[in-house]
């Protein structure tokens, strides 16, 4: 059973929603245990004879890199949400006001903590957290128990999906800071053509007051790029597992 639930907890360790500090751990035993059962009546697991010995740890080790691996890929899809507010705060003036994210405990911008929240419900909605179960429990067909450590290409897709945080945070914040682009040129503009205008009493709030108006029109677009995000992490996890 331990073997069965070490690949399971690993991910629910590292996958987004469910490694939320707010998650208790006995959540994510009994979830893993649940799943484990469900794999141990779906595929023949060909465990170590002895599980404290050298090939048993190993096969611990090996199962759970597989399961914080596929989390992981789920959490760079989900940082590029995270990356797009922290530049649409910044852009907008509100790079100053922070709070405590409630998933890592650290401390982000209040849009990306909006974006974020938001990617949560859009990956609830369409099911995510169900397909993500369904991808670990298909992989042991496709990467069984003790089938060998992942490869050089493993890795390599790994590294590669990085990327994704930066272009999937630029189109999610491309409508609104493209807006604020030509907003600062107008400003700049007006400050060359009436040096009197003080810019911080005025381009200050007007940027504000732009960059919420323009955020809360961008918001259906925004939302179908996010959902493209989360799909985009659930297809490249479904990739590595070799389905």
């Amino acid at each position: 059973m331990i073997f069965a639930m070490a690949r399971i907890g690993a991910t629910l360790v590292s996958a987004p929603i469910f490694s939320a500090l707010g998650v208790p751990l006995q959540v994510r035993v009994i979830l893993a245990g649940a799943v484990g059962v469900l794999v141990l009546g779906l595929y023949p697991l060909e465990v170590p004879a002895d599980p404290l010995s050298l090939q048993g740890f190993a096969t611990i080790a090996q199962e759970a890199l597989i399961g914080l691996s596929v989390g992981f890929i789920l959490q760079v899809a989900f940082a590029a949400p995270l990356l797009a507010g922290e530049y649409l705060s910044n852009s907008i003036g509100l790079g100053f006001a922070n709070m405590v994210d409630p998933h890592s405990g650290g401390h982000s911008a209040v849009v990306g903590q909006f974006l974020m929240i938001l990617m949560t419900l859009l990956f609830l909605a369409v099911n995510g957290h169900l397909v993500l179960v369904e991808l670990i429990v298909k992989s042991y067909e496709t990467m069984p128990l003790g089938g060998g450590w992942l490869t050089r290409d493993h890795m390599w897709d790994i590294v590669t999906f990085g990327a994704y945080v930066f272009a999937g945070g630029l189109a999610i914040a491309l409508p609104v800071g493209f807006a604020l682009f030509g907003l600062n040129l107008l400003v700049g503009v007006l400050t060359r053509a009436a040096p009197q205008l003080n810019i911080f009493a005025v381009g200050l709030p007007l940027t504000l007051m732009t960059g919420f108006v323009v955020l809360a029109i961008a918001f259906p677009a925004m939302s179908q790029l996010m959902q493209s995000a989360a799909a985009t992490g659930l297809d490249q996890a479904r990739s590595f597992i070799g389905g």
